[in-house]
């Protein structure tokens, strides 16, 4: 049995208290977070044990650690955790910048300590059937790829003030989803955006609505589309086309968009919520995965190394759209 530590237990924390509690691998559960009410409250919910600060938690005996702060705090937390050579899963993004993040990977690289990246879409049943797809070659070449993430809303204003930019912190699961299922590095992005939406974005440096073109090492092309206002509900969808055959993750009958034609009902579903219950049995197999890290089995998820190809991508997006022109991979690598 292995007893983990939470650090961190805002929207995404508490999920995975909930997550943790009800996996029959954990046997115990230590959460910390900067608000002594909100431990508390999270400790007597879950029956967890409370910490007093990241310290307590990181010398409390826990087999291994679970980073859910806010973005800021990661790329330290995680040091911290692998300082102490405990295992760790830490939520996207890795550190807040794709320069950080690679000085972050290098110091994990060197100390031999497992990191897993919380890029949950990998063990959704739907998106991993087209990776398969894919790597079987039934597709053939596939020559583009689609991504959609739409939130319902955004969230608070004070977590986008600080989350570094809609590439960064939502279509980075995009970006992380289509280089793993095509096998293909990104060479090239061209990305634009609007604000329609609440005037803060502006202020904040960020849009509210983007949309994305990458091009792929291997000739393919990415089309990715994000958005914080999706008022039917949370929209994630993925599009796969090779020269021999086309394969999509999304379409359920929970997919949030509604069909104009009258000949066809589908899809006929609840749509999706939000994210968390779109992927709830994802989280929970990603989790489960990492309690078998800590037990001393690979890492099956985003590695550390993933994670910064990814960042790499999102400040090409970032830079591309600050410009108004395409940017290369290595440009912002330089």
């Amino acid at each position: 049995m292995t007893t983990l530590g939470l650090i961190g237990l805002g929207r995404i924390g508490a999920f995975h208290a909930d997550t943790l509690t009800n996996l029959p691998e954990v046997s115990g559960l230590v959460v910390t977070d900067e608000r002594p009410d909100v431990v508390a409250a999270v400790a007597a919910k879950y029956g967890a044990t409370p910490a007093d600060s990241v310290d307590q938690l990181l010398s409390s005996g826990v087999d291994g650690i679970v980073v859910a702060a806010a973005t800021p705090a990661h790329a330290e937390l995680a040091l911290a955790a692998v300082e102490r050579g405990l295992p760790t899963f830490c939520e996207k993004p890795i550190a807040s910048t794709a320069a950080e993040s690679a000085r972050v990977a290098e110091i994990i690289a060197r100390s031999g300590v497992p990191v897993q990246v919380g890029y949950q879409r990998r063990f959704d049943a739907a998106f991993a059937a087209v990776k398969e797809a894919v790597d079987s070659g039934s597709l053939g070449a596939v020559h583009t790829v689609r991504s959609t993430t739409m939130d319902p809303a955004p969230p608070p204003m004070d977590y986008i003030k600080g989350s570094g930019g809609i590439f960064r912190d939502c279509a980075v699961h995009d970006f992380d989803v289509i280089r793993w299922v095509t096998g293909q590095e990104v060479v090239e992005v061209y990305a634009t955006g609007s604000v329609q939406g609440d005037p803060l974005f502006t202020e904040y440096g960020d849009v509210d609505t983007a949309a994305i073109v990458v091009r792929f090492d291997g000739g393919a092309l990415g089309v990715v589309s994000a958005a914080r206002y999706n008022g039917r509900g949370y929209d994630c969808r993925l599009e796969v086309h090779g020269f021999d055959d086309t394969v999509v993750a999304g379409w359920d009958q929970g997919a949030p968009v509604r069909n104009a034609d009258p000949a066809t009902d589908f899809p006929n579903g609840q749509p999706h919520h939000f994210f968390m219950d779109r992927f709830t049995e994802a989280f929970r197999t990603e989790l489960g995965e990492f309690v078998k890290v800590v037990q001393g089995g690979p890492v099956r998820g985003a590695t550390v190394a993933d994670a910064v190809e990814v960042a790499w991508i999102a400040e090409a997006a970032t830079e591309s759209l600050r410009r108004g022109a395409p940017v290369s991979i290595k440009e912002v690598q330089q």
